[in-house]
């Protein structure tokens, strides 16, 4: 039955990643603990992020092949955001489980309300790292990218909603760019997350797996529908904002928040 739900949950997760984009991926950690019944909430966050680092780097892909990552900045902001991530998730296996998903539901509402908020699309496409952009593009490529991952670290989740437009005040990028380069971040602090939990012990293989497998037919099955859903991703993204608010204060409701 794990199994199973383990499955429906990634495909879920898959859909919608596929359907809306970002903002998805927050509702790993919540399916795990409350529908398949992982009863830790340490495991549950080291799970999602092994998960969601995988989810990422075959998103990544489909990017690069569109020439929508900026490889140079991509590769500083999550170096600098690795070491967030490792120090977020040390610090996140010292608390307790309970004040840990009560505060993964005030994030949960965060994301939502963020969510709500249309995204300039804005930008310069032509940006890029070099010799000539170094000095203004390098301190806040570090300082956004620590930020992020120390988050994305200390709750389990890609952070994509924070790491992209992250990029854009960094460097200027563009929305589209900003979201294929987010992807390469998205997966280095989930690897990381998940390596920092999977050394203590903290993370199930198996749902893992079975999430990843389940997430990628729920991406195909999403890509599909979402062409027949294009006129309605606005639609789709609010009512998945106000879902991903609802669960969040049921998480805080229910670990005494």
């Amino acid at each position: 039955m794990a199994d199973l739900l383990s499955g429906l949950s990634g495909v879920l997760v898959g859909c919608i990643l596929a359907l809306v984009g970002g903002g998805g991926s927050v509702l790993a950690v919540p399916l795990l603990v409350y529908g398949v019944g992982v009863t830790s909430a340490h495991v549950a966050i080291g799970t999602s992020a092994l998960a969601v680092s995988a989810s990422a780097l075959a998103n990544l892909i489909g990017h690069a092949r569109a020439g929508t990552v900026k490889w140079r900045c991509g590769l500083v902001f999550a170096a600098a955001g690795v070491t967030g991530a490792l120090l977020g998730a040390a610090v996140a296996k010292t608390i307790d489980g309970q004040k840990l998903l009560a505060l993964f539901g005030a994030l949960m509402v965060l994301v939502g309300i963020v969510m709500f908020l249309k995204r300039a699309s804005q930008g310069d496409p032509a940006v890029r790292l070099h010799r000539g952009s170094a000095s203004a593009l390098l301190p806040w490529l570090i300082v956004f990218g620590f930020a992020t991952g120390l988050l994305s670290g200390f709750f389990g989740i890609g952070g994509g909603f924070l790491i992209v437009p992250a990029l854009m005040l960094a460097t200027g990028m563009s929305l589209p760019f900003a979201i294929g380069t987010s992807l390469l971040s998205v997966s280095a602090f989930g690897a990381a997350t998940a390596a920092s939990y999977a050394m203590a012990g903290l993370v199930d293989w198996r749902i893992a797996l079975v999430f990843i497998v389940g997430g990628v037919a729920g991406g195909l099955g999403g890509m599909a529908l979402g062409r027949r859903l294009a006129q309605q991703k606005g639609t789709l993204g609010i009512l998945l904002a106000s879902l991903i608010v609802l669960v969040g204060v049921y998480v805080m409701a229910k670990n005494g928040i």
